[in-house]
């Protein structure tokens, strides 16, 4: 019993000396202390009670005073409570410093709650970026596709970056340059014999206005011809003007073949109306000689007459089929 009594003790004494550290942060404040910042220890109690941790705020202010900056403490831990990265903030500011680039802590904390990376955004600015564009297809005047490849070099505008478009951006005007350089051109033998004219037309357009970069260099890595679009366009225009001719030539000769068939209609009902006057010719005879107004000799001179306008019309065909 006296054992199990000593342990339970024992495990007492850890717990509350355990909370004890915690909410009194004794080593934390003797670091702060070794290390030249002046930060008392009811501060650092009170940090725990403002959800804050207090190793953050001290690690940062002894960074930040071995740099040489002035930070102060409840800047760093209001930006904590904002949701923002005191380290990174902090990194920046001494790189800032070392750099000699002119960065204070409210643009840098301005630029940590935009969501960018302010540590990143300090390098950047001291080692430019290069970044490759996707292929970019131009035509140039006389009709030969180009496809062009370019390097952009870039850093940070420190000042710009609150607000400022992005990559993508800078990538889209670069192209748009590029499109327009090439298209301007009126040869595309004139555009490979001098690629470094694309990037005088697209530098002098200022395309970094209003983003979070500053264009240094564009450099043409590489230019490839593509299709001959103007004959791919003629031959195009040819086939549509051919299929338009062939159009226009099969409706006159639907016109023509529906004009062929009302012609053969009428020559079919002008024959049926032969046929029906041939069929009232014997009636008018007989009718004729029962009248007396036709006589038989009247009758054999009619039907001499047809012979010989049979005769004639026989000879005249032999005629023609001999010739």
């Amino acid at each position: 019993m006296e054992i199990t009594f000593y342990l339970v003790v024992i495990a007492a004494i850890i717990v509350v000396l355990w909370i004890f550290l915690y909410f009194v942060p004794i080593g934390l404040w003797f670091s702060a202390l070794v290390s030249g910042v002046r930060i008392s220890l009811l501060q650092l109690i009170l940090m725990r009670w403002r959800k804050v941790p207090p190793s953050v705020i001290v690690r940062a202010l002894i960074e930040g005073s071995k740099a040489g900056l002035v930070l102060n403490r409840d800047e760093l831990e209001a930006h904590y409570l904002a949701g923002g990265h005191v380290e990174h903030v902090v990194h920046a500011l001494v790189s800032a410093s070392k750099a000699n680039i002119d960065l204070t802590f409210k643009m840098a904390t301005a630029i940590d709650l935009a969501g960018r990376d302010v540590f990143e955004a300090v390098q950047m600015s001291v080692n430019p970026q290069v970044i490759n564009t996707k292929p970019v297809t131009a035509v140039s005047k006389d009709g030969i596709q180009l496809i062009c490849k370019a390097r952009v070099t870039v850093r940070a505008n420190i000042k710009q970056l609150v607000g400022g478009a992005g990559e993508e951006t800078v990538l889209a005007r670069v192209g748009e340059g590029i499109v327009s350089s090439i298209g301007s051109s009126v040869d595309h033998k004139a555009v490979l014999e001098n690629p470094d004219n694309i990037t005088r037309v697209v530098l002098s357009k200022g395309l970094d206005a209003g983003t979070a970069f500053e264009i240094l260099s564009i450099d043409i890595a590489d230019i490839d011809i593509g299709k001959n679009i103007g004959a791919v366009l003629q031959i195009d225009q040819a086939n549509a003007d051919k299929n338009i001719a062939q159009a226009r030539a099969e409706e006159r000769r639907a016109m023509a073949v529906a004009q062929e068939q009302e012609m053969k209609a009428l020559a079919q009902e002008m024959q049926a109306k032969v046929i029906e006057a041939q069929a009232d010719v014997p009636k008018a005879i007989a009718e004729a000689f029962r009248n007396g107004n036709l006589g038989i000799m009247d009758y054999y001179r009619m039907r001499n007459i047809e012979s010989d306008t049979k005769m004639r019309d026989s000879i005249s065909d032999d005629e023609e089929s001999n010739i």
